[in-house]
């Protein structure tokens, strides 16, 4: 890692020394939450967890110097902000970008995130190889490591590449980040491999969340494609991704089962209803829910 990383690696352990802990909520939850507590930040999770500004001299300076040391904060009118947040799942902290996360290179964490870990927490087995495909933070290769194993993070955003690496190291997970969308520059086949797309219609928007068309489930199926296609045998593959339900017909569910033989497929919604307020949006006229789904798929 370069120097700045290694201050931000530094940041995660004084964090959890002073007991810090930040679930991050959706970003429609968090706009109305920050709505209503005002500025300036006053604590650790109001700063890195809520994305307030900060008054310069007010703030840990342990913290301060450590961001600082990593060209992580910025100067917000009269006040400091810091162009990182962090968030926890147990014991393990994850960095990604400030809210909101509105560029392009921006490196989401959110509700998606937890399920996703729970997910795969759930389903995945021991392995030798594991690739992260649009890996974000990593933490779906950070959650699938085993003893020894070999993980690769792929993601086309440097970004992600360089948040996810520091998060990786935090967790004690040696990883190998490949800057790549899909599995372009990946060699070789993978005992397990772990896929969260996008999946959100936002042509405009920014690449974590736009998934293509099919309401934004296009994407997925082109990831699962490329995914199968490096499945070691006996391997399996976990996608979790969300489905734009018409009519109560999931066409995810369908153009995924139809990606070839050779597999055992399962299928399920993990929760009915997610991210609600997209569906004021033109693009989703006629869909009745968007649903967060989990598809299996085990090479014979």
């Amino acid at each position: 890692m370069d120097d700045r990383q290694h201050a931000l690696a530094d940041l995660l352990k004084l964090l959890r020394r002073r007991g810090y802990a930040f679930v991050t909520p959706t970003p429609a939850t968090h706009a109305r939450v920050v709505a209503r507590r005002g500025v300036p930040g006053r604590d650790l999770r109001d700063t890195l967890g809520w994305s307030l500004p900060f008054e310069p001299g007010t703030a840990d300076p342990d913290v301060v110097a450590l961001l600082n040391a990593a060209g992580a904060v910025e100067y917000a009118g009269e006040w400091l902000r810091a162009t990182v947040r962090v968030s926890s799942r147990g014991e393990r902290l994850f960095l990604h970008s400030a809210y909101p996360t509105t560029g392009d290179d921006a490196v989401f964490f959110g509700p998606d995130s937890y399920r996703f870990a729970d997910l795969i927490e759930r389903e995945h087995r021991p392995a030798r190889r594991v690739l992260d495909i649009g890996a974000g933070t990593g933490i779906g290769g950070i959650v699938a490591a085993a003893a020894g194993a070999e993980v690769i993070l792929a993601d086309p955003n440097p970004a992600a590449l360089w948040l996810a690496e520091v998060n990786a190291a935090d967790a004690g997970v040696a990883v190998t980040r490949v800057e790549t969308a899909g599995c372009g520059d990946v060699d070789g086949r993978f005992d397990l491999i772990v896929i969260n797309p996008p999946y959100i219609l936002d042509p405009g928007g920014p690449a974590y969340r736009s998934g293509g068309d099919l309401h934004g489930a296009a994407l997925t199926v082109e990831l699962a494609r490329e995914g199968l296609e490096r499945l070691a045998p006996g391997g399996r593959m976990i996608v979790y991704s969300g489905s734009a339900i018409l009519d109560g017909r999931d066409r995810l569910r369908d153009a995924l089962a139809a990606l070839g033989g050779g597999f055992d497929f399962a299928y399920r919604e993990l929760d009915p209803d997610v991210f609600g307020e997209e569906l004021d949006g033109p693009g989703y006229a006629g869909v009745e829910r968007i649903a967060a789904v989990a598809a299996i798929f085990d090479r014979r």
